[in-house]
């Protein structure tokens, strides 16, 4: 069934566009997002290339899209706040910032419009969740959409005297592919897996990786199980199954000494999105390294078996043409290829996450603190009776609207009457107020309605709570809130306010790292403290007296029973966790500090309204 288009015909797409070269447009981003509404023969946007350098031309252009090229100046002023690329309906006041928010919505938009597009809809894989995960918290989702593409735009602009090294983003995608797949029904897979090759015996087993790279066997069996797997589904058909049982050795085989599944594409047996994010900056990073033999192909065997396979898809090789993107043959490589050596990358690779296992309580922590005399100290609430007149509230402004228990709607209004309280102290007309982690716009909806002087900014990642939040704006007839949905690192936009009603984990770090950076003021109220823990931009403890006393695992130990502090569990206990949740919140404080901050930690009223009820407020000095 397909759409008549007319919904889609007004909403615009904002790409970066800083120059191009060997038939590619960059930044990578653009490129990547071009190849998607080329893959998907999508017509639903009217497509803008934003240059800085103002009069630019442009030779090279997917066939059949229609392009124009603007200036950033031209940009509609919630756009200019954002990263692009960069979706929005025209008039409207709901954005989508960031390459994965933006490709995810470019296929959701192509199956609306014309639903037999079922393979455009499977690139989201299963349970539609491909690179859904913020880039902050996700590594795999950063490799993806920021550390390849900008590794390969590093690369291509080394000098071309030098022996290029193998950036060590790209080292990180190798051993990814080299890992185990997991996929929906792993264990049923891998026992049909190990009955195939049984039938089968030791003599159709595929060539070696590095063989595929080299040309020597370009391509695993047509009928490998795995092959099997990977057009069904491509092909939006059932997966192959057995008529008849496994035979009993089979079924009774232990899961340990199961074959493994190959990696045929990226995230495993299916062809998504993660696919056509990699494929023009890994074209680009091998035409780069085929015009200077260096050897470095050699040490990139699975890239190389990937790069051949996704030309098999259906629908890429058309794109490619689409896009000019001229597939090379690895098997052409000159025989001097292997015979040198690259540079390796001197980078570091980038320490993975350790669950640490504590053993313990807090208390041999909390006293190495209190000998050093750090201790958490509240500042009195300044207005610990105000409330909103909830009753005399239009409904849409009210909690209850998010469809929750009256008992949780009234601990939200208290919630709110702390957050509101402080901000409409600090608010000035004409202020620009930002609710990160907004969620149903709880936060941002009361502030938009109280503040109709200030604009009010929402931005969250999950398209559906934001959408109610549009919804309960609509309803009540506001004109000065806007929508983002996007990671919050993805606002470069100016603002006086940052707010954050229970952002979790190192999400109430990195908004108050934002704040900081734009010289705002903060209102936050931290949540989740046993999701805190050492990321790519965050190290713990932050403060320089905490990093005095504490290692990162006495640190862990603090905030992973801060989370200690539920109504249901005995009330000493409770008090430790609040004792935790207070010094991990004054580390967070004192660090805002040392950037030139005043900073106040303050306890919410009543405490009863929440487990997690401290404030983080802070203002530039």
């Amino acid at each position: 069934m397909k759409g008549n288009g007319k919904d889609f015909a007004e909403e615009h797409l904002y790409l970066e566009f800083s120059h191009q070269m060997e038939n590619c447009i960059f930044p990578l981003h653009t490129s990547v997002t071009l190849f998607l509404l080329s893959y998907c023969d999508c017509k639903e946007f009217k497509i803008f290339l934003v240059s800085s350098k103002g009069n630019a031309t442009l030779t090279i252009l997917p066939q059949d899209l229609e392009v124009q090229i603007i200036s950033r100046q031209e940009l509609p002023l919630m756009v200019q706040s954002c990263c692009l690329p960069v979706v929005m309906k025209k008039a409207e006041n709901f954005c989508r910032a960031g390459l994965s928010v933006t490709l995810r919505h470019i296929i959701q938009k192509t199956y609306e419009a014309d639903t037999s597009k079922k393979e455009v809809l499977e690139l989201l894989g299963f349970k539609k969740t491909c690179l859904k995960a913020c880039a902050e918290v996700s590594q795999w989702t950063r490799l993806c959409e920021l550390s390849i593409p900008l590794a390969v735009e590093r690369f291509l602009c080394e000098p071309s005297d030098m022996l290029p090294s193998i950036p060590e983003e790209i080292l990180q995608l190798e051993k990814k592919l080299g890992e185990p797949v997991r996929v929906h029904n792993d264990d049923k897979i891998r026992r049909q897996k190990l009955k195939q090759q049984r039938e089968e015996g030791p003599g159709h087993s595929p060539g070696s990786r590095h063989q595929e790279a080299c040309g020597e066997s370009a391509k695993p069996p047509t009928d490998s199980l795995e092959l099997q797997m990977a057009l069904s589904r491509l092909r939006v058909q059932e997966a192959p199954s057995e008529t008849n049982r496994e035979p009993i050795h089979i079924r009774k085989t232990q899961t340990s000494d199961l074959p493994p599944l190959d990696h045929l594409f990226a995230e495993g047996l299916y062809f998504t999105l993660a696919d056509i994010v990699l494929l023009p900056c890994i074209h680009q990073f091998l035409v780069h390294i085929w015009k200077k033999p260096c050897g470095i192909l050699a040490h990139l065997p699975l890239i190389a078996s990937w790069y051949q396979k996704i030309q098999e898809v259906p629908g890429v090789t058309r794109a490619a043409a689409k896009c000019r993107l001229l597939f090379l043959h690895l098997s052409d490589l000159p025989a001097t290829l292997d015979k040198q050596s690259p540079i390796l990358s001197e980078n570091p690779e980038v320490e993975e996450k350790i669950c640490v296992q504590f053993i313990g309580g807090p208390r041999p922590t909390i006293s190495k603190l209190m000998k050093k005399g750090i201790e958490a100290k509240f500042s009195p609430h300044p207005c610990p009776n105000w409330t909103l007149d909830w009753s005399n509230l239009p409904a849409a402004v009210c909690p209850e609207e998010g469809k929750m228990s009256n008992e949780r709607a009234l601990r939200k209004q208290q919630q709110l009457n702390n957050l509101v309280s402080m901000v409409t102290k600090m608010a000035k007309p004409g202020d620009i107020i930002v609710d990160f982690c907004s969620g149903g716009g709880h936060v941002g909806i009361v502030l938009a309605h109280l503040l109709p002087s200030c604009q009010v900014l929402l931005i969250e990642n999950k398209e559906l709570s934001l959408v109610r939040a549009k919804k309960r704006s609509d309803d009540l007839g506001l004109t000065n809130i806007w929508f983002i949905q996007a990671n919050l690192d993805y606002f470069t936009g100016k603002f006086n306010i940052g707010v954050a009603l229970h952002a979790c984990g190192v999400a109430t770090d990195m908004v108050i790292e934002h704040c900081t950076k734009a010289r705002a003021a903060f209102v936050t109220c931290p949540c989740c403290y046993g999701f805190i823990q050492h990321t790519l931009k965050f190290t713990f403890p932050q403060s320089e007296p905490f990093k005095g006393v504490l290692s990162y695992k006495e640190h862990m130990i603090l905030c992973r029973f801060a989370d200690q502090t539920a109504v249901q569990l005995p009330l000493e206990r409770r008090l430790i966790g609040k004792q935790c949740m207070c010094l991990v919140d004054l580390d967070r404080a004192w660090a805002a500090e040392e950037r030139g901050y005043s900073v106040q930690l303050i306890s919410m009223e009543p405490e009863s309204c929440s487990p997690k009820n401290n404030m983080i407020v802070g203002v530039p000095v």
